[in-house]
């Protein structure tokens, strides 16, 4: 125990990681690289997952839902206990930022890697930290972080305050439990939505709130602190692209702000973690624009974006974390770190970006990733053949660059996510790339309602007729597949002979188009015209296509009828229609509203008996600790509900008695 704080310090040979996927194969790397032998636990729907293989040992605690398992306190002990562990380190999420799993390991005699109990009791509420931050001079959003959660008060105070204002859980983090009300008329119902996924996502429904700065970025400050009274700040990292108030893009350091900026905000969150005596690794958030920078929240815990800070510090943050939990000192003083080129991250999530980005479920067929070093990282905790199960976060893995400055980055990050091919679920890859690619992000010109404002844009919603060569590669990705799958050169269906010309007719999204064969190669003939090309595999999985005598290099997905292409020119989706085609796509009922996933019914949103337009709100599901929206398949009337809130249903159930105007014509 040290200074008057209680915590438990020393040195340790044996680590339990009391996480999943990715951050727990990270932090297993790190371990035994430092000569740690580690302990992985694995609930019942991750028997055979990456992390349980990598560890030294694994240990079963529970079945797959998270509250039986990963959540499960008692659980965690008794396996720490079990494996002779003498320290714990809970990764991020799940009971990371836990005061009452803190507390177990040091009654249980064992390290938590982390601060001091005292420390996250103090950010744990939102509203406690940003009163213990005034106290102490950093500079905070207008806002109420009072205790009285009657709605009339926080109504009250958010006119006071003045609109837009932002509903937060002040238990939360992850953009979970997050409304914007834009006025009064919006209030209640901002309010219900955040308390309700902030009770089922922390078990706790206060809520606070905030100015919504207009047009902000979102910068945060890595900090660190010792239990010899050192604490030191890793330079910021800039995450202003987010989505629903949850991070999409990270980059080190952030384009927005000066040397003296820089240093500025970098003292404020120095400052942060010294108010609650912080040891350990933690982040300290910022909301800024043009007038200032304000103190929204600390994460008493590793960031998931921590690898942008590694990239330009060279240093390794899991390590840091090691050597304090044993009592070391920090191994560099402020003066001696130093930050070098920049960096970004990105997050491959199993989601579906055309519908909203709903989480994708079911089993990795086919994994490819871009190769690492030269500046590329990938932190993952998947591979291929393992499932993606409605119980945890759709997170896939992490894609870190590194270059000399921030363009060699961008390039570099837009070359590897071509590079990545996950074939059985849908992944934002498409989206990311045509993110990074727009001229405004590439110049740093962005705010956190960025991608909000340019969504159907970067979705290829709405554009323009598809370039021919977008046709063709979307043909080349069809006859790859096709040679890829056939168990001899005598089942492949790409219609080579040896003598003459065959032709096959092709659909993509109702525009037809006709697929020539002959010896030398192809041609794609449709209403913009014949297109001669040519298709060769590389060994990344990508295709070289060659249209005369150029080519350029694409990246294909195809799981049955859709193909989602990425070119030179951006990404681009096709839903084919071809008598080879796979019967694994079923065309979308417009009289049929099913679950898209497994999940809870949380709130009915119409009557029965009303009409409804295509498009409306109908019901709110929760899944993967997410609410999602789900809409009304098309004009018609809803008769009735099929199942009632509270209701757990399975993915395809049919969840409403629709009757389409379609079906009455």
């Amino acid at each position: 125990m040290t200074g008057g704080q209680v915590r438990l310090e020393r040195r340790f040979d044996k680590l339990l990681i009391a996480n999943r996927g990715e951050i727990a194969c990270r932090i297993i790397r790190t371990a035994r690289r430092m000569g740690i032998a580690t302990v992985a636990v694995f609930s019942e729907a991750d028997r055979d997952s990456e992390h349980v293989s990598l560890a030294d040992e694994a240990i079963l605690i529970g079945p797959a839902p998270a509250a039986e398992s990963y959540l499960d306190i008692d659980r965690i002990i008794d396996a720490a206990r079990r494996t002779g562990a003498e320290a714990i380190h809970p990764g991020y999420g799940f009971l990371s930022e836990n005061e009452q799993f803190a507390l177990a390991c040091l009654a249980a005699g064992i390290i938590f890697v982390g601060p001091p109990v005292e420390a996250i009791r103090a950010m744990a509420s939102k509203s406690a930290a940003k009163m213990l931050m005034e106290k102490s001079g950093v500079p905070l959003v207008p806002g109420y972080h009072g205790v009285d959660q009657d709605p009339k008060t926080l109504a009250a105070a958010a006119e006071r305050i003045g609109f837009p204002v932002l509903v937060k859980a002040s238990a939360g983090g992850g953009g979970k439990g997050m409304r914007i009300a834009e006025d009064a008329a919006a209030m209640a119902g901002a309010i219900a939505a955040a308390k309700r996924e902030a009770k089922a996502a922390f078990g706790d429904d206060h809520v606070l709130i905030e100015k919504f700065v207009t047009r902000p970025r979102h910068i945060e400050v890595q900090i660190f602190g010792d239990t010899h009274g050192n604490i030191v700040s890793l330079f910021e990292r800039e995450c202003t692209l987010q989505r629903r108030h949850q991070k999409v893009v990270e980059e080190a350091p952030s384009p927005s702000l000066s040397e003296a900026e820089r240093e500025g905000i970098c003292a404020a969150a120095r400052a942060a973690g010294a108010a609650v005596g912080y040891t350990g690794a933690g982040t300290v958030e910022f909301v800024a624009n043009e007038e200032g920078f304000y103190f929204i929240e600390m994460n008493t815990r590793l960031q998931v974006e921590h690898p942008v800070t590694e990239a330009i510090t060279g240093l390794d943050l899991v390590e840091w974390q090691l050597r304090i939990a044993s009592g070391e000192q920090m191994p560099l003083k402020q003066h001696e770190i130093v930050r070098s080129g920049h960096a970004f991250e990105v997050r491959i999530y199993a989601e579906d970006p055309q519908t909203g980005f709903l989480p994708s479920i079911g089993r990795i067929r086919r994994w490819r990733q871009p190769s690492v070093g030269g500046g590329v990282r990938i932190d993952s905790g998947f591979r291929e053949g393992d499932t993606i199960t409605p119980h945890y976060d759709p997170m896939l893995a992490k894609l870190i660059v590194s270059g000399g400055d921030r363009l060699q980055a961008l390039d570099r990050l837009e070359d590897a996510l071509s590079g990545f091919q996950v074939v059985g679920l849908k992944t934002n890859v498409a989206f990311l790339r045509a993110l990074i690619a727009h001229p405004d992000v590439r110049a740093g010109r962005m705010d956190t309602g960025f991608i909000e404002r340019h969504l159907p844009l970067l979705l290829g919603q709405g554009e323009a007729e598809p370039d021919p060569r977008d046709l063709a590669a979307a043909t080349a990705a069809v006859i790859s597949d096709e040679r890829r799958a056939a168990a001899s050169p005598w089942e492949v269906a790409d219609g080579w002979m040896m003598v003459g010309q065959r032709r096959r007719r092709l659909v993509f999204d109702g525009a037809e188009a006709v697929l020539n064969y002959d010896r030398s190669g192809h041609s794609l003939t449709t209403e913009l015209g014949t297109l001669p090309f040519r298709v060769n595999a590389r060994p990344d999985g990508r295709l070289d296509v060659f249209y005369g005598d150029g080519k350029e290099v694409v990246a294909a997905i195809r799981s049955g009828c859709a193909i989602e292409i990425s070119t030179a020119r951006g990404s681009r989706s096709f839903t084919l229609s071809d008598p080879f085609a796979s019967s694994e796509a079923v065309a979308a009922d417009p009289g049929q509203l099913r679950a898209p996933m497994p999940g809870s019914i949380r709130q009915l949103l119409v009557s029965p008996g009303g009409r409804l337009k295509r498009g409306e709100p109908v019901l709110i599901m929760e899944a993967m600790k997410m609410e999602h929206t789900l809409n009304a398949p098309g004009d018609g009337t809803l008769n009735a509900f099929r199942y009632d809130v509270g209701d757990f249903v399975e993915e395809g159930t049919q969840l409403v008695e629709f009757e389409s105007d379609g079906a009455l014509a």
